[in-house]
């Protein structure tokens, strides 16, 4: 028979692996200013941005396949005219959503200049300016992977839309002889 005394001390003790979950979430925004003709601030705007699959996918591949990524980066406006949305599922091949704003002066789509990452971020280290040479509603910027304006087949298989975003106020109209200066800023 077993017996208890009163100062006889029973202790249970659970141990269990603790687990630790760490998220990288892409985020990134616009900045554009609009300048009349004679260099007058006629507006600005900060906007945010979706990252499209293609464009993390990219990423993902580029940065972990352990070699070296050389694509050249260029930014191009989004056009009011048949609009209806901007969507994650966009890629340079099939926007079905929006077409791009053909604008501006410049005869390419234009290449953004990048500073080193810092605090988890990467920003473009000047505008990219877009000289205007028409009266036109736009709606917002992108960032692809190929610099041809209005490329006929909305991109071929290999270019990759990164971002698109619009502006938050609204839709902007833009007129002819307008500087419109677009930044842009990665985060992670």
């Amino acid at each position: 028979m077993e017996k208890i005394h009163s100062n006889d001390v029973t202790d249970a003790t659970v141990t269990r692996g603790a687990s630790h979950h760490e998220n990288v979430n892409l985020t990134g925004f616009y900045t554009a200013k609009c300048y009349d003709k004679d260099g007058n601030l006629k507006w600005e705007d900060t906007f945010s941005n979706l990252v499209t699959t293609q464009g993390k996918n990219d990423l993902l591949d580029n940065y972990l396949a352990g070699s070296a990524y050389t694509a050249v980066w260029s930014m191009g406006l989004i056009d009011n005219d048949s609009y209806s949305a901007v969507a994650v599922g966009d890629t340079a091949a099939s926007h079905a959503g929006w077409l791009e704003a053909n604008v501006y002066t410049e005869g390419t789509r234009q290449t953004p200049t990048f500073a080193a990452a810092s605090s988890g971020s990467k920003a473009t280290s000047s505008d990219v300016a877009f000289s205007i040479n028409a009266s036109v509603t736009v709606k917002g910027a992108f960032l692809c992977s190929n610099n041809t304006k209005t490329r006929t087949t909305n991109g071929g298989a290999d270019d990759i839309l990164y971002s698109a975003g619009l502006f938050s106020g609204g839709d902007k109209v833009l007129g002819n002889g307008d500087t419109l200066n677009v930044s842009y800023t990665a985060s992670a």
